[in-house]
């Protein structure tokens, strides 16, 4: 035995998620970090509706198939990161694009910094499976 996973190729699925020869994809890979109007931002119901509008822009995000990873971070750190999106655009100018309908950024609670990154083109098929066994999503 070989070792390798009895799992045979697929073609047609790696077609249909884009993927090249190693099973990988471009995508852009955005860091929110602590900006410099969120401490300044202390209205409690001002801050809820902005969170709020940050949810919503992620579902639209992910209804338009443009979202296809999002999370906070588990804990505090000192670079001031507070959460990652991985975007299915072409370049950082769609990805700011995007953004800007986020009131959370457009009001400077967070900055966010954006990179090209190279990652499994498998990874937008974990929402499926994500939608089965959360009980509560914003």
């Amino acid at each position: 035995m070989s070792g390798k996973s009895e799992m045979k190729f697929n073609q047609k699925l790696a077609d249909s998620l884009g993927a090249d020869e190693r099973g990988m994809r471009s995508y852009m890979l955005i860091i929110l970090k602590t900006g410099p109007q969120d401490a300044l931002i202390t209205d409690k119901k001002q801050r809820e509706e902005l969170f709020k509008g940050h949810f919503s822009n992620m579902n639209e995000m992910e209804k338009a198939g443009q979202l296809k990873l999002a999370g906070p971070f588990a804990t505090k750190n000192n670079l001031g990161y507070r959460g990652i999106f991985l975007l299915d655009v072409k370049t950082e100018a769609e990805a700011r694009d995007l953004l800007q309908n986020d009131p959370t950024v457009k009001t400077g609670i967070f900055n966010v910094e954006i990179l090209p990154w190279y990652g499994s083109a498998a990874i937008p098929m974990h929402l499926q499976y994500h939608k089965k066994i959360a009980k509560d999503t914003p």
